[in-house]
């Protein structure tokens, strides 16, 4: 199926197999074209900070272009499969208009690498996952766990809106009162048991099985004729809802709850200066001017729950 090209340069997969990408972003070519992409920041929990994600958007897009990857797997290292998007790597001193063109900027290219990728791709999660790291596995042909993983999305504790196409993937596969329990205040975190009943994961594994499981199923998908398991029409809604979420997302970052969550993070994390980052925004929040930022992006700012209302 034909998808939406990537803005980056693509080259073959190969290259990344240099010792200087192998701190960040491990991957195995198997003899059936399987290529298996792990995190490898265990040290961080497999955050995906802004290096990580780098080696994730060329690895992909060089998965795309060479024809000896058929299908793709992506895993985690030590404990975690991932604890997500490192946020605070995303909240730099600059204009506000600015600020909120890169989150969004951001926000809309993580989703869409996996979202547009042409080929079976199907996630391994081996331990615990937090917020991007599990509503991108919606975007995935398959989510395959081991019993150790557990599903955790804090959007409601942040003060932020669901991303990912979560606002429409979640309640479409889990059925509208699971998918609440897990984006809203409750803040339910599935084991993997609870999350296959649920419909998030589709088999739960034991761990020295769950990646060879997973490249099987990436096997079945390719002797079948490769491809997306979703076709154009719904790869075209999943792009728009990704835009319109990712606007939504970036305004709610300049939002009091979401600046002072961000705030309390960083000073338990004894982290200075972001603490001091994100108290500077918070105390400056009324001195920004809203009116410009609708102007920039076309939409005006609706109430604090972060919704927007687009001008047409």
């Amino acid at each position: 199926m034909k998808r939406g090209a990537s803005p980056l340069t693509r080259k073959p997969v190969r290259r990344l197999l240099s010792s200087s990408s192998a701190p960040l972003l491990q991957n195995d070519l198997s003899p059936t074209g399987v290529l298996t992409l792990t995190f490898n920041q265990p040290e961080k929990l497999n955050a995906w900070t802004l290096p990580l994600l780098n080696k994730l958007f060329y690895g992909l897009a060089d998965a795309t272009t060479d024809p000896a990857v058929k299908g793709v797997v992506i895993t985690g290292s030590g404990k975690y499969y991932s604890a997500g998007a490192d946020l605070s790597a995303m909240i730099k001193p600059m204009a506000p208009s600015s600020l909120i063109r890169q989150i969004r900027d951001r926000n809309q290219r993580l989703f869409a690498c996996f979202l547009d990728f042409p080929k079976p791709i199907v996630a391994a999660v081996n331990g615990p996952a937090i917020g991007a790291a599990v509503t991108s596995t919606c975007l995935m042909d398959a989510c395959f766990a081991s019993p150790a993983a557990t599903f955790s999305l804090p959007f409601a504790k942040l003060g932020v809106p669901p991303e990912g196409c979560s606002s429409v993937t979640f309640p479409e596969r889990m059925g509208e009162a699971a998918a609440h329990r897990m984006l809203g205040e409750e803040n339910w975190v599935p084991s993997a048991a609870e999350a296959r009943d649920a419909g998030l994961v589709r088999e739960v594994v034991e761990p020295h099985e769950l990646v060879a499981r997973a490249s099987r199923f990436v096997e079945e998908r390719i002797a079948a004729g490769g491809g997306r398991c979703f076709d154009e029409a719904e790869h075209e809604r999943l792009r728009r809802v990704n835009a319109e979420e990712s606007a939504t997302l970036a305004n709610a970052f300049v939002s009091p709850k979401f600046l002072g969550a961000m705030e309390a993070f960083n000073a338990k994390r004894k982290k200075t200066q972001l603490t001091r980052v994100f108290w500077i925004a918070n105390s400056t929040l009324p001195l920004w001017r809203p009116s410009d930022i609708e102007a920039n992006f076309g939409f005006r700012l609706d109430g604090p729950d972060g919704h927007i209302e687009r001008d047409h």
